[in-house]
């Protein structure tokens, strides 16, 4: 019997964890292992440790499926990645980083990249020869699997489905042929804590401008120095210091 330790990397962002069911299958060269239950509570940050009993060896896990399944209420997970090591002590990494949301399996494919050697000759201060090691990504032609094939081709329907374009007026550039963002899946929508810091930073940068006079202000700027007040409390100032520096070609006011 083949033994697999796998571990389950939850994102740290808020409301990455879930409640709902979560469970790990290995897709092998040789063989896929049975679907098994990872944990039914995973919190933002942390990482869920279980060991995977085969009947035989998989071979190289060149895929995983994760699979999730609500019990009572609908509660998204954000994967950040998986790491499979196997009975030879072989390590296999799964970079996930989405949501996985609703009833839904997710195949996730192995994310180590090729290795290159690629000899360089320096002459200063004498002729050596080295070979540094580069990390290469994987192409189509490195599929030799018919899975790994059947993957990608199942990967650019989705995409194709999902990327879909439309005419929004003629003469203007095409968009995304959907009537309101929401209707996009999770991964593709403008993530929501980037949003909530984006307006977060707009409303204390509005607040700081008010406090300083610089919204209310309707009539030109009487001096360098009273630019200088009003941008020293944000990252303008370092614009008013150039301004001193460099000479004016219009009048203040």
């Amino acid at each position: 019997m083949a033994v697999y330790k796998v571990t389950v990397a939850t994102g740290d962002m808020a409301e990455a964890g879930t409640n709902n069911s979560i469970s790990i299958t290995l897709v092998g060269s040789y063989g896929e292992s049975r679907q098994t239950t990872v944990s039914f509570l995973f919190r933002p940050g942390k990482e869920r440790s279980l060991s995977v009993h085969c009947g035989q060896d998989l071979g190289p896990i060149v895929l995983i499926r994760l699979h999730k399944w609500r019990l009572f209420l609908e509660d998204a997970w954000f994967c950040k990645d998986v790491r499979v090591t196997a009975p030879n002590g072989t390590l296999y990494r799964f970079p996930c980083y989405q949501w996985l949301e609703g009833v839904t399996t997710v195949e996730v494919r192995e994310g180590s990249g090729r290795t290159h050697l690629a000899p360089i000759v320096l002459w200063w201060p004498e002729a050596r020869l080295l070979t540094p090691t580069f990390f290469l990504g994987k192409k189509l032609v490195d599929d030799k699997l018919q899975i790994l094939k059947e993957h990608r081709r199942r990967e650019l329907a989705a995409r194709q489905e999902a990327y879909r374009w439309k005419n929004f007026a003629q003469g203007w550039p095409r968009c995304l042929n959907v009537d309101s963002i929401f209707e996009l899946d999770s991964n593709i929508q403008f993530s929501c804590i980037r949003a909530k810091n984006f307006t977060g930073f707009l409303i204390f940068q509005g607040a700081s401008h008010f406090l300083s006079g610089f919204l209310l202000r309707r009539s030109s700027w009487n001096s360098l120095d009273e630019m200088r007040t009003i941008f020293s409390r944000t990252q303008g100032r370092d614009i008013g210091e150039c301004l001193v520096c460099c000479p004016l070609p219009f009048p203040l006011h």
